[in-house]
């Protein structure tokens, strides 16, 4: 029998190490994530993130990074940046390919590629105001994985779902979430 190293690039011990660490200190756990957000021109805007709170103190990015977000030439727009409803699709997405590696690699399981595609569904109406009964949000977000992997497809399915359940993107869009918004 071959012993067969599996290397997703994930450090499940240190992740492991993690959890038994914030068992005696669980307010070590609670984090807070910022971005900073301004207007440029048109429907075009730039936020940046790079400070946020954990394990009981101010942490920061490794750099600053800013994302551009703008709407599309079809909404006369100069298409700068991507739509921020497309955002969310890049966090489902990242949240949750992140987690099947993470999880491949806690389960033993070798990973050969991994592709999502993501489509959210809407109706515009809602966002230009012409009918209130139309929501402005998504009305349906579907997820189809492409994995290779050195495993079963049960394997496989289970490994995604274990991925979904620990999304913490996932979960602010499955789940209400409080958002307060206030003007200074």
């Amino acid at each position: 029998m071959t012993d067969t190293t599996i290397d997703n690039g994930v450090n499940v011990q240190a992740l492991l190490d993690a959890r038994v660490a914030l068992a005696d200190a669980p307010q070590a756990a609670k984090f807070t994530w910022r971005a900073s957000c301004k207007w440029q021109n048109g429907t075009h805007s730039r936020s940046n993130l790079q400070g946020f709170f954990g394990l009981g103190e101010e942490q920061n990015h490794r750099t600053e990074f800013s994302f551009d977000a703008d709407h599309p030439e079809v909404f006369a727009a100069e298409d700068i940046g991507i739509t921020p409803i497309e955002y969310i699709l890049v966090g489902l997405a990242s949240c949750l390919t992140a987690g099947v590696a993470s999880v491949a690699q806690n389960w033993g399981i070798q990973l050969n590629s991994v592709e999502a595609n993501l489509q959210g569904a809407m109706d515009i109406q809602g966002i230009l105001g012409m009918d209130s009964e139309v929501r402005n949000g998504y009305d349906d977000i579907k997820v189809q994985f492409n994995i290779d992997a050195d495993a079963s497809q049960e394997d496989i399915e289970a490994l995604v779902a274990q991925s979904q359940k620990r999304s913490a993107v996932y979960d602010v869009l499955t789940n209400p979430t409080n958002i307060t918004v206030e003007v200074n």
